[in-house]
């Protein structure tokens, strides 16, 4: 049996969809709706029961503090210890983001799976370019102003990601003890997203975004200097690839990656 982790969230979603219709899968979310779901909820470790489970794919439950974070990892890898699943594959983060805020436990997680009896295979993922349309948008006047400063950020699709995700996990054995790699070919700086909008880039402070997120009031505590600490990774050129040696994601998807740009565009667009 497979388990995807996290099945209800953007990126578990879109691994689903790429294995539809597959034998012996099974989706972890916090509230099962289908005799196909299992209750997973990382907060509940009692909740997570792995028997019968081949392979899990364990998609980060981030979005947490660090703390948070480490309980939920640890307690995902150790209920796969001990109902003996062979393989895991996690989500973790792109070798360059090691200067972003959520980086910590994504590296934690990625020992943890070392020191463990458990036949495992890493994910290193980049951002999302999603996310950059999330964080860069123009506003009403078109100006886009992140605080991206001169740097440039090697986004990736989705779903890309999920394609490679689906593939690792149909054909676990091939992949044990990999890290992979899975950044964007293309890195984009705040010029380039204002001309694909036909808007003007103007970057403003990390101190004016800073105060912009916490007065907006949709950010928790913990996300603020997350979100800032993103802004901050990017503009000092730390994301833009340069520092992968080996990006896996056209090898492992089979095909060129999806264009960034396009993905910034057309999520600007919704």
């Amino acid at each position: 049996m497979l388990l995807i982790t996290g099945a209800n969230g953007a990126l578990g979603r879109l691994v689903t969809e790429e294995l539809a219709g597959r034998d012996g899968l099974a989706l972890g979310t916090r509230t099962p709706r289908s005799t196909s779901e299992r209750r997973t909820d990382f907060d509940d470790p009692s909740s997570l029961d792995f028997s019968g489970v081949e392979t899990l794919l364990l998609i980060s439950a981030g979005y947490g503090e660090d703390d948070v974070v480490l309980a939920r990892h640890e307690a995902a890898i150790s209920a796969a210890e001990k109902a003996g699943v062979r393989h895991v594959v996690y989500t973790s983060v792109s070798g360059d983001g090691d200067h972003l805020p959520f980086a910590l436990a994504h590296r934690w997680t990625e020992r943890r799976l070392a020191r463990s009896p458990l036949t495992w295979t890493v994910l290193r993922n980049g951002l999302y370019a999603e996310f950059l349309a999330a964080v860069a948008a123009p506003g009403a006047d078109g100006t886009i102003t992140a605080p991206l400063g001169e740097g440039r950020l090697a986004a990736v699709a989705r779903e890309d990601l999920a394609a490679v995700a689906a593939r690792v996990v149909t054909e676990p054995g091939a992949h044990a003890g990999k890290v992979y790699e899975l950044v964007g070919e293309e890195s984009l700086g705040g010029d380039d997203l204002a001309k694909a909008v036909g808007g003007r880039y103007r970057p403003g402070s990390l101190a004016a975004t800073r105060e912009a997120i916490a007065s907006a009031g949709e950010a928790l505590p913990f996300q603020v200097p997350m979100l800032v600490g993103a802004y901050s990774a990017v503009a000092a050129g730390f994301l833009d690839g340069s520092g992968i040696e080996d990006n896996a994601l056209p090898r492992l998807l089979g095909r060129a990656p999806r264009s960034a740009l396009d993905v910034y565009r057309a999520s600007v667009a919704h």
